[in-house]
């Protein structure tokens, strides 16, 4: 009995010791939420109700023909909606993903921090490119349909993953749409490998 309750014990003061509840890994995607109609969505082939990947040219193209000035823009993707939740929850989380250095990037970067939650962006480390975005159309039925241009974070890889900060969690929580790239993969098991160690 005394060396289960040992065991309770040192893992109490394994986790008060750690900076981190939890250490995400995941992509990076300023989620842009407008409303729009049905027509709006046949005049453009969108599939009502899904979420399509998409290259940055029809993006762009149905970004032009949306009201940007009445939609809302917050920091997202997967794993990213949930490490902003643990710390909404009053949790400590860190976030590993991939921002360019442009001005979603520096926006995504911002919309971060002032959530609580720490990340390996620094303005500095931030290559050239497209920072990833997700076109959120709600129509009047509540029906969200997603149009996501991936951008630099189909670039992820092991070496946005900080070690100091993943061996000072609790919880690795690794996004699931990372298997679809082989660099997202191998960041995946490499992270793993250190949660384990």
């Amino acid at each position: 009995m005394r060396k289960i309750s040992q065991n309770i014990e040192n893992q109490i003061i394994y986790k008060m010791n750690k900076k981190y509840n939890v250490y995400g890994i995941g992509n990076a995607l300023v989620d842009i939420v407008t409303e729009v109609n049905d027509k709006f969505l046949q005049d453009h082939n969108i599939e009502k109700g899904l979420m399509t990947l998409v290259d940055e040219e029809n993006q762009t193209r149905i970004s032009n023909a949306i009201d940007m000035n009445n939609s809302n823009m917050q920091c997202g993707g997967s794993a990213a909606n949930s490490i902003i939740a643990v710390s909404q929850f009053g949790g400590s989380s860190y976030y590993s993903c991939k921002v360019a250095n442009d001005e979603l990037g520096e926006f995504y970067k911002t919309d971060l921090n002032s959530n609580g939650v720490d990340s390996n962006l620094e303005a500095e480390d931030l290559e050239a490119g497209i920072t990833g975005k997700c076109l959120v159309m709600t129509t009047e039925d509540a029906s969200r349909t997603m149009n996501t241009f991936l951008g630099i974070t189909e670039s992820y890889s092991k070496s946005e993953i900080k070690e100091a900060a993943l061996k000072d969690s609790e919880y690795l929580y690794i996004e699931g749409y990372l298997v679809t790239s082989e660099n997202g993969q191998e960041a995946m098991k490499h992270a793993k490998k250190l949660a384990e160690a």
